[in-house]
């Protein structure tokens, strides 16, 4: 184990003076370093837990682009959207999860709960790493101090909290990144710290999570680049390190795309050409450039903000901070803007978090005035101790609220059909929701006919999807769709829709049989309104009940 006075020397101009009061005591330093083993431990079952409190629907991909495919790919029934016919998504994620499947069905265990839950438990393990990693990261660079807030900052976060279990190839990417920078030795405030081997498994990393999302080179061309400026053996650095290792990486995931497909794809290319070259993405929406700065990582670091930017000036880590700022900037350039896109560089922005909370403590103050130790240990023990209450007391609502509450209808409704289907109580389903509102076939499990309404994006320009065409006029729509369609057992539908589909309902001998709280309030689009979602059956039929659309 390294003792953090390994990281009070700096070589690239990296904080220098401002981080000596954390680093001067190696002896303490090593005191404070739990190990690794026991750090993980803490993590995975703070993950654990955390992933079991995680009961809302977020974004569609955590389903329909990792769950669905690897679904699809072990009980061979599933729905491919239509990203996989284009060959713009990879077979590695999903794989990850169609093993776990996999193991279930082996173990006879692919019940309702465990399709369920397992996924979410597999990604925190996951995320466990990743929390490890950071405080290592924070370890290296500013102490052991330091990195014990940092590692209090990124379990607090409630969007952490609230994303980093989910089946996302973001999450995944995300713990990549962190693991990654931790071993790029550009980045430690004394490069020769790192093991001899740290930047072939930075690379490594890097690789891998760019296999998952292509998008994840915008970070490595940033570090990368940094790397070849301060390296002393370029030319072994490019040639030796990153064409092979990138290579072998990324030819080992085309050969798994290549036997999922059929045929070779190259999906990174088809990835970029469709989200950067043809701004495809905006499809889905659209937000002004600032929308990263002003709302979307502004909401997502929430109260740990002022922190943040506390220790990004006092840290004097310019490379990292350079890094958060290069993404957001980079990301804001396309039109299409989601959350989850810059969750790479949230931990990075936690452990600036965390070095401002290391300055509030006692330990930091009481190095800068030893004469006043007592006085100043009373003031910085009184502004750490109100700090952390003010953290915790806003970010654990927030965590709680929207894990658990905000857009859970969608989640409850399938749980339930899930337990139904089970039992032989459901024959046929029709959601006449925005498309890919709920979870599918890997929660429901059982191979029935199901049909939702499409999204794909025309070719034609202006030409309305059926989801849309739903929306803008549900009666009309029904009444036009009922005429060719096989009659389903079960429909899942918003309360608002179903306002304007009474008639039709009662006149096909459909009746509520459930109705599910969904949402308090409409959030970002139009595709997620507000309060319930109900499930309506043919004399028993389900449909959803709505304060807050699925989105």
């Amino acid at each position: 184990m390294r003792k953090r006075a390994n990281a009070s020397v700096s070589t690239h101009g990296d904080g220098v003076s401002n981080l000596k009061p954390f680093q001067e005591d190696s002896k303490q330093g090593a005191s404070q370093l739990t190990s690794s083993k026991k750090i993980f431990i803490i993590c995975l079952i703070f993950r654990m837990t955390n992933s079991l409190f995680v009961q809302t629907y977020f974004n569609p991909d955590e389903h329909w682009q990792a769950l669905e495919v690897a679904h699809h790919i072990t009980f061979g029934y599933g729905h491919l959207t239509w990203e996989w016919t284009k060959g713009i998504r990879g077979y590695l994620h999903p794989m990850l999860f169609a093993f776990l499947y996999k193991v279930l069905s082996i173990l006879h265990l692919d019940t309702p709960l465990y399709m369920i839950k397992a996924p979410r438990l597999l990604q925190s393990m996951f995320s466990a790493f990743g929390d490890l990693y950071l405080f290592k990261l924070s370890h290296v660079l500013y102490g052991g101090h330091v990195a014990q807030w940092a590692l209090f900052a990124q379990l607090t976060n409630w969007f952490m909290f609230y994303c980093i279990t989910r089946t996302l190839s973001n999450s995944l990417e995300t713990v990549l990144t962190v693991v990654s920078l931790y071993y790029w030795p550009c980045l430690r405030v004394n490069s020769s710290n790192g093991p001899p081997v740290s930047r072939t498994w930075a690379l490594v990393t890097a690789a891998i999570a760019c296999a998952i999302r292509p998008t994840s080179a915008i970070i490595w061309v940033y570090v990368g680049l940094m790397e070849l400026f301060v390296s002393g053996d370029r030319l072994k650095f490019i040639f030796l390190q990153v064409l092979p290792i990138g290579s072998i990486v990324l030819g080992l995931t085309f050969l798994v795309d290549r036997l999922m497909y059929g045929s070779w794809v190259l999906v990174p290319v088809n990835f970029l050409r469709f989200n950067f070259l043809s701004s495809g993405g905006d499809y889905y929406g659209t937000h002004p450039w600032h929308w990263y700065f002003t709302q979307g990582f502004t909401v997502m670091i929430f109260t740990f903000l002022p922190f943040m930017v506390v220790g990004i000036i006092h840290s004097k880590h310019w490379k990292l901070s350079g890094l958060i700022l290069w993404v957001l900037g980079l990301y804001s350039v396309l039109g299409h803007k989601e959350f989850r896109f810059v969750l790479p560089v949230l931990p990075i922005a936690l452990s600036f978090s965390g070095y401002s909370l290391g300055m509030l403590s006692p330990q930091f103050s009481s190095k800068k005035k030893m004469k006043k130790s007592t006085n100043t240990r009373t003031k910085a023990s009184w502004k750490i101790q109100a700090a952390v209450y003010f953290l915790v007391a806003t970010n654990l609502p927030m965590a709680i609220y929207m894990s658990m509450v905000h857009q859970r209808g969608t989640e409850d409704v399938m749980n339930y059909l899930a337990k139904e289907a089970r039992q032989g109580n459901v024959k046929s389903i029709l959601y006449l929701t925005p498309c890919h509102a709920t979870p599918y076939y890997s929660t429901l499990h059982q191979n029935l006919p199901m049909r939702f309404l499409d999204c794909s994006p025309s070719e034609v320009k202006g030409n309305l999807d059926e989801s849309d065409r739903f929306m803008t006029d549900p009666v009309g729509f029904m009444s036009e769709f009922a005429k060719n369609w096989s009659q389903p057992s079960h429909i899942i539908l918003f309360n608002n829709e179903e306002k304007h589909l009474k008639s039709f309902l009662l006149s096909h001998s459909f009746a509520e049989i459930k109705r599910f709280f969904h949402a308090h309030f409409k959030v970002d689009r139009d595709l997620q309104a507000s309060e319930g979602f109900q499930l309506t059956k043919l004399f028993r039929v389900l449909y959803g009940q709505e304060k807050g659309r699925v989105g």
